[in-house]
Formats: C-alpha cells, structure tokens, sequence
C-alpha cells in the first residue's frame, strides 16, 4: 500500500458517502436564529412608557460612536445628523431667509411629517426633561403622555385661517445632543396609523454626529446642504477629510439663539425620494 493509500481500490460500497441522519433540532436553531438577525435588522420600537430605555444598544435614534450603531453609508448626510432610507417620503431643508443657514429638516410621508432639529445638550445631564418643561409652562394647551419615545407632548397649534393643527413633540437624549422630532398629519393624532409607525421608525434610525466644536446648551448642532452617498463616497475617495472638506467654504450655521422661535425660516430645497438618496439632485 502507498503512504497515502493509492494502492488499494475502493468497493462500490466503500466509495458511496455517508449518508448523516438530519438534526432536527439543529435546523430549527439555525433557523430561528437566521430570524432573529433578520428582525434585529429592523428598526424595533419601544412599547409606550414615560422612559425611553435602549438608545444606542436596541434602538435609536443613534449617535456616530455607539458601539451598535447602523451602517449609515447610504444615510443622506445633513451634517448633525445621517437620514435614513424610507421610500416614498419628500425632504424639505429649511433655513434662515437673512443668512442662509441651514437650521433642520422636514420629511413629508403621506399625510403625515416629521420636523427634526439637532440640538446641543450638556455633558452630564439630558435636555429634554427641562426643554418640555419649558414648552408645556408656554402652551397651555400642551400635555404630557406615555410614547415610544418615553414623555412626549401633545400640543395643539393655531395656525393662519383659524384652523388648529395637532401635533406630537418627542424629543431623545444622547451623548452631549437631543434630538426633537415634530410629528402631524395622522402621525401626531393616529398611533396605530402606517404613517405613524413608518415616521418613528425613521426618526428612530438617524443617526447623529454631535462634533467636537464647542456649543452651549440648547444650541442647534450646526448642518449644511444635504450630502447623497454617492457624493460622500466620491469626496472620501478623493482624499477629503471624512468626505465633507467641500463644505469647508459654508458660513457657519450655528443660529444666534438657543431654541429660538424667531428664526424665519422657508423651504430652500425640496427633494423627491426615488429609489435610493443617491439619485436626488
């Protein structure tokens, strides 16, 4: 016989492969494992309570430097925050009309939209308990309920003709930001509406980038003109510093005030969703 066993012909019995019986038990664990990745994939909401708990480790909103934060290659970049994808949704930059600063965004989602705004907040400390303090002590009308985003606000609002529109105030904390999210339309009065459930889960999966420039309390994280992936992926592989050096000519953006109500603002950008952020113009 050789050393590796050349010598010896095989029977047609020998030659056939084993045949090992199927551990039932094994598929249904890889299979319900395969499951629970593809659910943890999603965006899972919180059930309804007065605190918010699993920020940065379940669920978002997220900030750049959590451990579990979500790819956001793809995320349409705004500065102070990353948006996720939703299809179907219209994006409204707004900004100062006298100094052209870019102060937030709006996605509009069937009847229903979402105001996102990034504020700075302080290192030890959240900002949202004192912030709906302040807006329930100016609005009468406001109140406080259980949300998916712990205590949120419900505040009705007079607008020009005499109508009243409805709204849901959330607001997150994170690592030295807040995140105030302005839901109407049947997001702020139908929680069991698809609109609903599609604009939390988008507000839940932004990602923010707070930055190391000094701001005080209250200040809005500074942004600039929506960045798409493809352009970001271009800037970074051009060399720029973290895809964003052409921005490096943008005024500053941080408002005068902190959580100001007197900031004129008006829609300089409207964007239509298409398949992917990629193609936005």
């Amino acid at each position: 016989m050789g050393l590796f066993g050349f010598g010896k012909k095989k029977s047609k019995k020998e030659a056939e492969p084993a045949i090992e019986p199927v551990d039932e038990d094994k598929v249904a664990a890889e299979a319900a494992n395969a499951a629970a990745k593809a659910e943890s994939a999603e965006t899972v909401l919180a059930e309804p309570s007065s605190e918010y708990q699993g920020r940065g480790e379940e669920r978002g909103p997220w900030d750049v430097n959590d451990e579990d934060v979500p790819d956001y290659d793809d995320y349409l970049d705004l500065g102070a925050y990353y948006l996720p994808f939703l299809q179907g949704i219209q994006l409204r930059i707004k900004a100062n009309r006298a100094t052209q600063q870019v102060l937030g965004s709006t996605i509009t989602f069937g009847s229903s939209s979402l105001e996102i705004e990034a504020f700075a907040a302080p290192k030890t400390l959240g900002l949202w308990d004192d912030v709906r303090g302040d807006l329930l002590e100016a609005n009468k009308a406001s109140s406080e309920v259980d949300g998916v985003f712990g205590t949120e606000l419900k505040l009705p609002v007079n607008v020009k003709g005499g109508k009243t529109v409805n709204t849901r105030i959330v607001g997150v904390d994170g690592p030295r930001w807040m995140l105030r999210g302005i839901f109407s339309g049947k997001a702020a009065i139908d929680l069991d509406s698809p609109e609903t459930e599609a604009l939390n889960k988008f507000f839940a999966g932004i990602v923010v980038e707070r930055g190391e420039e000094p701001l005080a309390p209250r200040d809005l994280i500074p942004m600039h003109p929506p960045v798409a992936p493809a352009e970001r992926k271009a800037a970074a592989e051009a060399g720029e510093q973290n895809g964003k050096e052409h921005f490096k000519d943008i005024p500053d953006n941080k408002p005068k005030g902190p959580l100001s109500q007197d900031q004129q603002t008006e829609v300089k950008t409207t964007l239509s969703r298409g398949p992917m952020f990629s193609e936005v113009r």
